[in-house]
C-alpha cells in the first residue's frame, strides 16, 4: 500500500515537473521567451517603479504608442529588420516626448494634454504606415509582439537594454528617488541632477518601451512596467522593496502567461499582461495597503 502511494506521488511530481519544466525544456523557443521575460522583468520592472512615484503611469502609455510610427517608418524601409525598427522606435518616442515638452514650455497646454494629442496622432500615423504597406500578419506582429519568435539578435539588443538600464539606475538613484520626492528642491540644490535624472530617466523609458516593443509589442509593453510597480506599490513602503517585488511579480507573471500560452493555445503577449493584471487586482484585494486591509483599519 505505501510503496503504491509512493508510485501515485513520484507519478503525481512527475506530471507536475512535466507541466511546468517540459516546456523549457523541450523547445527552444520557449526557452528564448523566457530568457527575453527575464531580462525585460529586471529592465522594465525598475523603470516603471519611478513612473508610477512619479505620477507618470499614462505617459508611459502614451510614449509606448509614440515609438509606433518610427518603428513603423523602420519597417517600411528595411522590413522586419531588428535594427531598422528599434532605432525608428527609438527616435521617434525621443521626439515625441522633446516636442510635447516643447509644446508644454511655449503654450498654455499642460505636458499631458500634449503628450496624449502626439500620441494620438502617432498611434494613427504609424498603423496607417504598416496597414498600407505590410500585411494582416505584420500589422499584429507590431501592435502585439512576437515573444514566443524572439530570435537571438533580439535577446541580445533585450539583454543589453536590461543591462544599461540597471547600470544607470544604479547612478541616477538617489536624484530619481529625490525628484520622485521634492522635484523643486531637487532643482534647487542640484540643477545639474535634476537635469540628468529627468532626462536621463525619459530616454530610459524609450529605451524599455523599444525592448518590450520587440516582445510584447507597442500595445502591450507598457504593461510590464506598470502593472507589477502598481501591484508592489500596494504590497511594499521602502524603494528597495518596491523595486524588487515589482521585478518578482513581473518575472512571475511572464513565467505564468508563457505557460498558459503554451498549454492552451492563447497569444503569449495578451496571457502575460492578464497575468500581470492578476496579480494587481490580488494585490489590491489582500495588500497590506489595498482595499480590504485598508477598510479593515478604517472600521
Amino acid at each position: 500500500m505505501n510503496s503504491m502511494s509512493s508510485m501515485s506521488a513520484a507519478a503525481a511530481d512527475a506530471g507536475l515537473w512535466a507541466l511546468l519544466a517540459g516546456p523549457f525544456i523541450e523547445f527552444g523557443f520557449m526557452r528564448r521567451a523566457l530568457a527575453g521575460c527575464v531580462a525585460l522583468s529586471l529592465g522594465c520592472a525598475p523603470v516603471g517603479v519611478f513612473l508610477l512615484l512619479r505620477r507618470m503611469s499614462l505617459t508611459g502609455d502614451a510614449m509606448a504608442h509614440a515609438i509606433l510610427p518610427g518603428a513603423a517608418i523602420g519597417y517600411l524601409l528595411a522590413g522586419l529588420s531588428l535594427p531598422a525598427m528599434t532605432l525608428g522606435g527609438a527616435l521617434a518616442g525621443l521626439l515625441v516626448a522633446a516636442a510635447s515638452g516643447a509644446v508644454a514650455r511655449a503654450t498654455v497646454l499642460r505636458e499631458d494634454a500634449s503628450m496624449a494629442a502626439f500620441y494620438l496622432l502617432s498611434l494613427a500615423l504609424g498603423v496607417l504606415i504598416v496597414s498600407t504597406r505590410g500585411s494582416n500578419v505584420d500589422l499584429l506582429h507590431v501592435l502585439f509582439g512576437t515573444v514566443l519568435a524572439l530570435d537571438d539578435a533580439a535577446l541580445w539588443l533585450i539583454a543589453g537594454i536590461a543591462a544599461f538600464t540597471l547600470a544607470a539606475l544604479a547612478l541616477l538613484l538617489r536624484p530619481l528617488a529625490a525628484e520622485c520626492m521634492d522635484p523643486g528642491f531637487l532643482r534647487s540644490v542640484a540643477p545639474r541632477w535634476s537635469a540628468a535624472a529627468h532626462y536621463g530617466f525619459l530616454a530610459l523609458l524609450v529605451l524599455n518601451l523599444v525592448a518590450g516593443f520587440h516582445a510584447l509589442g507597442t500595445l502591450m509593453a507598457v504593461g510590464i512596467m506598470v502593472l507589477p510597480a502598481a501591484s508592489a506599490r500596494l504590497w511594499a513602503r521602502s524603494l528597495g522593496g518596491m523595486l524588487a517585488l515589482a521585478t518578482g511579480m513581473a518575472l512571475a507573471a511572464c513565467v505564468a502567461g508563457l505557460l498558459l500560452s503554451y498549454h492552451l493555445g492563447w497569444p503569449a503577449s495578451s496571457v502575460i499582461v492578464l497575468c500581470l493584471g492578476a496579480g494587481y487586482i490580488a494585490s489590491l484585494a489582500l495588500g497590506p495597503q489595498g482595499l480590504w486591509r485598508g477598510q479593515a483599519r478604517a472600521h
